[in-house]
């Protein structure tokens, strides 16, 4: 069933966008009921407005915290018109019927943005708004409601071709996103009051992205977030669902390192493959970075996303260039390196314009979503307890391997030496296996273990992984200790004067 705008109320913090829709509502004849600066603004465009102090017999009071919390402002928006006790009372109390309500909320998660001055904050949680735009859209039978600007292309377009008669599903879709903008200023609101998770899982992110597909072609898929944010797409097709896995992975991986060590190499480079490091290595420049990351494992690389500390030269781009990947991300391209990498049209180039800094973790599962705090750091302490103390390098490269390995799914290895991931091993069921594939791919691209340490993201259950590494040439390993026979592991490098530090800190990943 169609209806008819005969009037409209509309009281709005954003007037931008606002002005065809008023002249086109006064072209339909509509009467406009507005206030405050909504209600200077329709009259500046020579329109004629009637104020809500009209209807309620009361100016705006408390410094503007009450002006539409009132029967003859709610009864308009609320009276139902196909119920004739409802129209009998608002004849009865010259309550006028409001068929359309042009509604937005106050700043609320803008000011958290700009201040933290508590009392500014406050002042921004709107009451009046919600609660018009929820009348409306609960009376959405009768009444059209337009919660957002983002709104106001479908409702000029109603204007336009349908002379303000508008049907049921229309006014119900518009009801459905009313709804919607409601429940996400709520979540904000919650949200700064309880920083932390309380009784119920609240979040809300706007700016859906549809994807091409998810995972896998046969699975729909979204992103909720913007990119946009973070980075700065300079070249390439869309982020795809498994490109932003990688990416967010790549992203993470790299932040773990500072703009310096103590030998001053300042270069990181990595290489991810289905979120795990195929490659990574640290260097004085990007180019030597790159070189030692690819040599760790050229063969996984194919295909991979590239992430990078410092800005990409044009040396380093060449370099980059001889090879498939999906994307690269760095802080920023030299000119001429942008002009080689941008040669092929597809591949995707991120300029990353801030640091990732989530706080929380969600994953959904059975019947619910885990929450949990994001794993910072490197390790809770530094406890030597081998046969001997870790010489200086072996400490560099021991500090490196558990920041590379806490990044390797779990049963995860990684073996490095110069600050060079060397030979990986990750999602296995056996730590023993992850060992094994670690030490072959290491065999597979010719590195000699001799002086090489080992990081593992758990404990040793047994010694039978320092063993075999110590076979392999090996002879310092970092570990977070934990287990009831930590001392066969301990003892065993005792013996054999190897090196052993434990961390206190595990390094799970799934």
């Amino acid at each position: 069933m169609t209806k008819k705008i005969n009037a409209a109320l509309i009281s709005v913090f954003y007037k931008d966008g606002l002005e065809a829709i008023v002249r086109k509502l006064s072209a339909l004849g509509v009467q406009i009921y507005s206030t405050g600066g909504t209600q200077q603004f329709i009259e500046s465009l020579g329109v004629a407005c009637t104020p809500v102090e009209s209807l309620t017999g009361y100016p705006s009071i408390l410094g503007g915290r009450v002006k539409t919390l009132h029967p003859s402002v709610f009864g308009g928006i609320l009276g139902r018109r196909d119920l004739a006790s409802d129209l009998q009372e608002m004849a009865q109390y010259k309550i006028p019927e409001i068929d359309l309500v042009i509604v937005d909320l106050y700043p609320f998660e803008e000011t958290v943005r700009q201040t933290s001055e508590d009392k500014a904050i406050i002042e921004k949680i709107d009451i009046g708004g919600p609660s018009m735009i929820r009348g409306a859209a609960k009376n959405h039978k009768d009444v059209v409601v337009v919660a957002s600007r983002t709104e106001y292309g479908r409702l000029e377009q109603l204007l336009d071709e349908q002379k303000g008669e508008t049907s049921l599903e229309q006014r119900r879709a518009l009801a459905a996103r009313a709804f919607e903008v409601c429940a996400h200023y709520d979540v904000v609101i919650a949200r700064y009051f309880i920083p932390e998770q309380g009784e119920y899982f609240l979040e809300s992110i706007p700016c859906p992205q549809p994807l091409r597909y998810g995972e896998n072609p046969h699975q729909p898929a979204r992103f909720y977030g913007n990119p946009g944010e973070l980075f700065e797409q300079l070249n390439g097709k869309e982020l795809s669902y498994n490109n932003l896995v990688d990416v967010d992975a790549a992203v993470q991986l790299v932040q773990e390192f500072g703009a310096k060590d103590v030998t001053g190499a300042a270069a990181v480079f990595a290489i991810i493959k289905h979120t795990n490091p195929c490659g990574i290595a640290l260097r004085p420049t990007l180019r030597q970075a790159w070189d030692a990351a690819l040599a760790g494992d050229p063969e996984s690389a194919f295909g991979g996303v590239l992430a990078c500390n410092t800005a990409v030269d044009k040396d380093t781009a060449q370099a980059i260039s001889g090879i498939f990947f999906e994307v690269l991300i760095a802080p920023s391209f030299d000119q001429d390196a942008l002009e080689i990498l941008c040669a092929r049209r597809n591949r995707i180039l991120l300029l990353q314009k801030a640091p990732l800094n989530n706080t929380v973790q969600y994953k959904s599962l059975l019947n619910g979503v885990l929450v949990q705090q994001p794993d910072r750091g490197n390790f809770s302490e530094w406890k030597e307890v081998g046969g001997r103390s870790t010489t200086a390098a072996e400490k560099q490269d021991l500090i490196f391997a558990n920041l590379v390995c806490k990044h390797l799914k779990s049963n995860a290895i990684a073996l490095v030496k110069d600050r060079q991931l060397i030979g990986k091993g990750c999602g296995q069921t056996s730590r023993v296996d992850s060992l094994r594939q670690a030490l072959e791919k290491a065999a597979q691209f010719k590195f000699d273990l001799q002086g090489a340490v080992l990081a593992s993201d758990a404990f040793f259950p047994f010694n039978d992984c320092v063993q075999m590494a110590h076979e392999a040439g090996i002879a310092a390993f970092i570990q977070p200790g934990g287990s009831i026979r930590d001392k066969d592991s301990i003892d065993y490098c005792v013996q054999h004067n190897l090196a052993m530090v434990i961390t206190g800190t595990r390094h799970f990943r799934h």
